[in-house]
């Protein structure tokens, strides 16, 4: 029996959490039947990966495949999901473990963000005295995620063609969201839209509430406004079942090329890239990139 397990981060915020259970509700009806579907999380929310594990294996999995429902390659996806399949596959060496992909560059990723921009009503396409768009992620210590962001901002160019458009970070790396609208107000922009690029709802979408009402009063004559975060729009049921289908097809594959562990790891090799780091957990890459399960 085939399961699949969904991995969400987790929020502080209840809200946020509850929206992720939601969207799996509405996602897994327009599945493939006779598979066992779960949901857990990463952190600030219960069950988490080890008991959502556990659930599958109960109902009688013999092979589960992990999904991340999160937007970008990162520490979490690369690092802390790996470390507790490792830790399942001790536990349960009868079974089958795949880990699918994050969200990560997705035609309909990018749609979602265009259509994100549209629903202001602030913006036209080909608009030649559009606003600013800023496209705001959460940052991170990973260079590979961080770079990821910018070029889904330039394929969000491709499909707007706004006068400007920047990327920018809530915290961890820059530029902040500070730089990036002073930035385009230098460059003259009279109305800029901030992008939230998160997927559910929490402490960082109500600040940046209140640092959107900040710039109104600190820049006077700009008006600024404030996109629907990325969220659980529809188009992204397309993504997660492409992920959901790669993963039960073990036709899964990571972006090796450009990632930092892979690199720093070299000494290290043998059959697997394995090593440790300030997580104290581990990242592994199967040769030759294909990933059908990690081990």
């Amino acid at each position: 029996m085939k399961a699949i397990l969904f991995v969400g981060h987790g929020s502080r915020d209840p809200e946020g959490n509850e929206q992720i259970r939601q969207f799996i509700d509405k996602l897994t009806p327009e599945l493939e039947t006779n598979i066992i579907y779960e949901t857990c999380f990463l952190e600030f929310e219960q069950p988490n990966i080890a008991k959502g594990i556990d659930t599958c294996v109960a109902k009688g999995a013999t092979s589960v495949a992990l999904i991340p429902l999160m937007l970008l390659p990162a520490g979490h996806s690369k690092i802390h999901i790996p470390h507790e399949i490792d830790e399942a596959k001790q536990k349960y060496p009868h079974v089958a473990f795949t880990y699918g992909k994050p969200i990560g560059i997705h035609y309909e990723a990018v749609e979602i963000c265009k259509s994100r921009i549209l629903e202001t009503g602030e913006c036209k396409e080909d608009e030649e005295e559009g606003p600013a768009v800023i496209l705001l992620g959460r940052g991170g210590s990973d260079p590979d995620a961080n770079s990821d962001l910018f070029k889904i901002t330039r394929l969000l160019w491709e499909k707007l063609r706004v006068p400007i458009i920047e990327t920018a970070f809530i915290g961890v790396t820059s530029p902040s969201l500070e730089e990036a609208v002073e930035k385009t107000v230098r460059l003259g922009a009279k109305k800029v839209i901030i992008l939230p690029y998160f997927l559910f709802t929490g402490v960082l979408i109500k600040r940046l509430e209140k640092m959107t009402v900040q710039f109104q009063a600190a820049y006077p004559g700009i008006s600024f406004s404030l996109a629907e975060y990325f969220g659980f729009h529809p188009k992204l049921k397309t993504v997660i079942k492409d992920r959901v289908e790669e993963a039960l097809q073990g036709e899964v594959y990571m972006n090796c090329d450009t990632c930092q562990y892979r690199f720093e790891a070299m000494e290290h090799i043998d059959h697997h890239h394995h090593h440790d780091h300030d997580h104290d957990h581990s990242h592994h890459h199967e040769e030759g990139i294909k990933v059908e399960a990690v081990k």
